[in-house]
This record gives C-alpha cells, sequence and structure tokens, in this order.
C-alpha cells in the first residue's frame, strides 16, 4: 500500500514518526509535490533518510522521479470540524487533489491534528473535500465523510 504524508511545517504535527513505523511495515511511502501553482499535488516516492529538496511554499519534497498513486493519504491541518473539514494554508491544494484522487478510485483521507485544533464549525466552500478520518493523541475521529 502506498501511504503519502507530508513534511511538516511549524506547528503542523509531525507524521514522520508514523511514516518511519509504516515503512517499517513495508508500506512504500510518498510525500507530496507543488509541481503547477493551482494545480494537483504529486506523490513522489521517499524513503525515511532520503534527501529532499526545497519546494514552493516553504515544503520540501523529494527529488523528480515518477509518481505513485497513494491508496491513504495523511494529510496536515491548521483547524478542522467533526463533519471532516479541515482549514490548511488556503492554497487548496489537498481539496482539488482528493477530488481529482477520488474520482479516479478509491483514497482514504485522514487528517492528522491535536484535539486542540478542533473547532464546532469550518467554514467551507462548494469546493471544499472532507476527510474521511481525523486522528488526534486522543484517538481517531470517523466523520461524516466516512
Amino acid at each position: 500500500m502506498v501511504v503519502a504524508g507530508y513534511w511538516p511545517l511549524g506547528d503542523e504535527i509531525d507524521p514522520r514518526p508514523l511514516m518511519d513505523a509504516l515503512a517499517a511495515r513495508g508500506h512504500v511511502l510518498a510525500l507530496p509535490t507543488v509541481t503547477q501553482s493551482g494545480g494537483i499535488l504529486e506523490f513522489r516516492p521517499w524513503s525515511p533518510g532520503e534527501a529532499l529538496e526545497p519546494g514552493p511554499h516553504g515544503t520540501w519534497h523529494p527529488v523528480a522521479r515518477p509518481p505513485v498513486g497513494p491508496q491513504v493519504l495523511l494529510v496536515p491541518l491548521l483547524a478542522f470540524d467533526t463533519r471532516g473539514f479541515r482549514l490548511g494554508y488556503g492554497g487548496g491544494y489537498y481539496d482539488r487533489t482528493l477530488g481529482q484522487l477520488r474520482r479516479d478510485g478509491a483514497v482514504c483521507a485522514i487528517g492528522l491534528a491535536f484535539a486542540a485544533q478542533e473547532v464546532d464549525t469550518v467554514p467551507t466552500d462548494p469546493w471544499d473535500i472532507a476527510l474521511d478520518l481525523i486522528a488526534t493523541e486522543h484517538g481517531v475521529i470517523v466523520t461524516a465523510a466516512k
């Protein structure tokens, strides 16, 4: 199974320990890459310890190689609600990407957050895509999207 994680920015919860454990269990890991402003994310294979290159918006990504299609997507966020909607950094990359991945087939989108990031309601637009699950230090929330 291909699991796409992310390289944490700022105060985002750090998925790297989880990604290390997944790699140890034999899962293929990938990290997102912004290849075009306003486009969808490309997921490049990556293994713990491999070098990364700086990308746009302060991100880090693997060196150029053929992309892979994830079955599980670990998603960073700034705030979330129990419906599965999230606030990110405002670029819309994850919403566009999730929309495309779901049109192409099944993908499970899991938001990673601290419980303190939960809000009553995240404001949404018609193009926003809900996450399937939210994992916090207090447990996993199955959202209305699931």
